[in-house]
């Protein structure tokens, strides 16, 4: 089976962010993985609220996934700072 890898925020109603690729992956057949950039406090009207996880976590997040099981494929999407994109 073929493994990917998805960077993004997660979206608590379930529309967008890593729960939406998440969705997408497995409707194709593909194994899914996250590394999580944000939460957000969120429903179909709007976002209410960000917490953004720290460039630290969000390596820990990589390298714990990279030694384990590598990804076929890396879909990046919402990096909200510039210390994310370079975790």
């Amino acid at each position: 089976m073929k493994t990917a890898l998805t960077i993004a925020g997660s979206d608590s109603s379930g529309g967008a962010g890593i729960q939406a690729d998440i969705k997408t992956m497995t409707v194709n057949g593909v194994y899914g993985m996250s590394a999580i950039t944000a939460l957000t406090a969120q429903n179909t009207t709007g976002v209410t609220g960000i917490m953004e996880v720290t460039p630290e976590f969000l390596g820990e997040q990589l390298d714990d996934i990279f030694t384990d099981i590598f990804p076929d494929a890396v879909k990046s999407a919402w990096l909200q700072t510039a210390a994310l994109s370079k975790s």
